[in-house]
């Protein structure tokens, strides 16, 4: 029986939003005024949130497992007080060893208090109903920086970035009772008297040869392709002709198809099978990718390079959450989602570096054709797991594959 109420989907919906803008997006609004304060070049200043990337695989099975045995409840609280502290240390940092030291702690929080912490709570309390949560929950998350760098924004020009991240710290505590209010009970199927086998059967994962091999390795690809082109998904569009000041406005329409993406997935996808969404989430940015190439000639192509990544990253995220359902047994879902999403932090933490060597020394165009090749390889995994659902011929969780 599911524990998952409307209220608790609406509160860690708000956490997420709030969550991520005051810890995974905080670099991007204050990264350059903490390097000018404390006098660290942007390499170094920028450094921290790699290290906090680090940390995230580091812990990332760890987590996992204290969820599946305690629940989301305790860890996500402490994720909220850990939070608090690590704005609170940046806020107070005053040369490096501080400054990297809270980025630590902000780490550890980030893994304790984002998605594959929440996704892990909810499959936890739902087993395999928690699909539809798992998506609803990324609306509001995926809002996070459009609400929380205006408000940042705001409290650095009051009262200095010092003084904002008091205030992210203050946010960060007040999303304590949000994370109580997970309840503590598990997922247990209730067996009617009389239900047909195929009724137990279809809520079991569906057992296909290398799943996590292929689940870790297209988690992996799609962060390093979200991490590598928001650091310079700007740079590129420049790089390949299109004015500074369109090249920001194009940017922006990531987070459009983005938003679009995860609300038709939740108002039109209930019977889109995990593993279909899988597919359609890796090919979407494909044809993106080559046509970003042109946008020095034709803006258009630039709105679909920013259009179609953006829909098909909306959509992984959801995919990173609900495929494992299908796949690996709801009761060890954060120790199994956990040990193969670990990877995905060390190339997200690297993405950023290799993206600008391969601008660096071989252009725009091909950091675009870098981007292309790996979301193929995204493609073939899913397609693979596609492949073998439909063989199979089941339908799990109310959807065909």
């Amino acid at each position: 029986m599911s524990h998952i109420t409307r209220k608790l989907v609406l509160l860690l919906g708000v956490s997420q939003l709030v969550c991520w803008g005051i810890s995974y997006y905080l670099i991007g609004l204050f990264g350059k005024v903490m390097a000018a304060d404390l006098g660290l070049s942007l390499a170094v200043a920028f450094g921290g949130f790699t290290a906090a990337l680090l940390v995230m695989g580091l812990t990332s099975t760890a987590i996992g497992k204290a969820i599946d045995r305690w629940g989301g409840r305790p860890v996500m609280v402490a994720g909220s007080l850990l939070s608090a502290a690590g704005c609170l240390g940046l806020a107070a940092s005053t040369e490096v060893v501080g400054y990297y030291a809270s980025w630590l702690v902000l780490g550890l929080a980030m893994r304790a208090t984002l998605y594959d912490a929440a996704f892990a709570a909810l499959a936890r309390l739902g087993g395999p109903q928690a699909r539809k949560p798992i998506s609803q929950i990324t609306l509001l998350g995926g809002l996070a920086s459009t609400t929380l760098w205006p408000v940042g924004q705001a409290l650095a020009d009051a009262f200095g970035w010092r003084g904002a991240l008091v205030g992210y710290a203050v946010l960060a505590l007040l999303t304590i009772p949000l994370h109580a209010a997970i309840p503590a009970e598990r997922y247990e199927r209730r067996v009617e008297p009389g239900s047909a086998p195929a009724d137990a059967a279809a809520e079991r994962p569906h057992p296909v040869p290398g799943a996590p091999l292929l689940f870790a390795l297209i988690v992996a690809a799609t962060g390093l392709l979200a991490s590598g082109l928001s650091a310079h998904m700007i740079g590129i569009l420049g790089g390949l002709g299109v004015a500074p000041v369109a090249a920001v406005w194009i940017s922006t329409l990531r987070g459009i198809g983005q938003s679009s993406a995860r609300l038709c997935e939740v108002l039109f996808g209930a019977r889109l099978h995990p593993t279909s969404l899988a597919l359609i989430a890796a090919a979407l940015p494909v044809p993106g990718f080559l046509a970003g190439m042109a946008s020095g000639q034709w803006v258009a192509a630039g709105i679909a390079f920013a259009l179609l990544f953006g829909a098909g990253n909306g959509l992984a995220t959801i995919v990173r959450g609900t495929l494992p359902l299908v796949l690996f047994d709801p009761r060890t879902y954060g120790s199994t989602v956990g040990r193969l999403v670990a990877p995905s932090f060390y190339v997200s933490a690297l993405a950023p570096l290799a993206y600008a060597v391969v601008i660096e020394r071989a252009g725009e165009g091909a950091a675009l054709l870098l981007s292309a090749a790996l979301e193929l390889v995204a493609v073939g995994a899913t397609a693979v797991l596609w492949l073998s659902f439909r063989r199979a011929g089941r339908r799990l969780g109310g959807a065909s594959a």
